[in-house]
């Protein structure tokens, strides 16, 4: 019964995408928590992003064309720990709207948040981030570097490794399969992102894919903008702070060998190499993720 909750939630969160909630109840069966959707304005635009606990700050970064929803479960585990955790939908992404294109760069993306964690009052926190997340997290740790007390990849970041051969493979056949145009390639995109696909229903496959037809443009250009940043995370200034790396040994996005070099890239930042795992490990993955990232922030040093 609880492989089947689980596997419940991630399909609802795959498809949260762009809807939104004003009160997000994430549940398990040993407890439950409530999770606040809010709104800052961040300049002329508007930004919403998810709280929930009480204590030490920490912030969640979703991945590309993804949402806030997807971090629901960690943040649970984490307020249940005694910690406070947001996860925006970053700008132009989910819920955020307002923002222009040229938003969508990274270090754009890194200035609307400390815009964001100005406005909320949060002058220290711990920094989590997702595959596209991941790169932002390292952004903001080089340009803030004193508001940083550590650093987490959860799941494979972009900006280590090139894309895995499975990822490849598909754009030499002239798909993309992070913007799914068929209900096949929405199916290759879902095996891709996990180790254990969930099963997704028709109607609901033909709405996501059609909003990918309808809005081509402009998924195409955010991506084209993304694929700048594929190399950024061994650049800059080597990291003052705790830095924890967990990556799913079968990711099929960012090939687990990426591992190594991030590692060797921040030196001694603590890596995990997470079996049977794909790449979204903050939904596939939450329960033994959040329990590895709390065992970390509870013996990294204190800032």
């Amino acid at each position: 019964m609880r492989k089947f909750i689980v596997r419940l939630l991630i399909v609802i969160l795959v498809l949260s995408g762009s809807v939104g909630y004003a009160i997000v109840n994430c549940s398990t069966s040993a407890s439950s928590c409530t999770i606040a959707s809010l709104t800052a304005q961040v300049g002329n635009s508007t930004l919403s992003y998810s709280q929930v606990g009480d204590g030490r700050s920490i912030l969640l970064l979703h991945g590309l064309f993804a949402s806030k929803e997807q971090w629901n479960t960690i943040m649970c585990r984490l307020s249940e720990v005694g910690y406070q955790a947001i996860a925006p939908d970053l700008p132009g992404y989910g819920n955020s709207n307002g923002f222009i294109l040229r938003d969508y760069a990274l270090e754009n993306q890194t200035t609307l948040l400390h815009e964001l964690m100005e406005k909320l009052g949060i002058k220290s926190f711990d920094l989590a981030g997702s595959s596209m997340g991941g790169a932002i997290a390292w952004l903001y740790a080089q340009r803030y570097p004193n508001q940083v007390r550590s650093l987490a990849f959860i799941g494979s970041p972009l900006g280590i490794v090139d894309w895995a051969n499975s990822v490849t493979e598909a754009i030499f056949q002239g798909i993309n399969p992070f913007i799914p145009i068929t209900k096949e390639q929405f199916a290759l995109e879902i095996s891709l992102l996990f180790f254990t696909p969930p099963t997704i229903p028709d109607s609901v496959i033909a709405e996501k894919v059609n909003d990918y037809i309808t809005r081509n443009r402009d998924y195409q250009q955010v991506w084209d903008i993304i694929n700048l940043y594929d190399d950024i995370l061994c650049q800059g200034v080597p990291t003052q702070f705790p830095t924890f790396i967990i990556w799913g040994k079968e990711d099929k996005i960012y090939d687990i060998s990426g591992a190594n070099r991030l590692q060797e890239c921040i030196v001694g930042a603590r890596a995990i190499q997470l079996p049977k795992a794909g790449h979204l490990l903050l939904m596939e993955n939450a329960d033994e993720v959040a329990a590895k990232y709390v065992r970390f922030l509870q013996t990294a040093r204190g800032r």
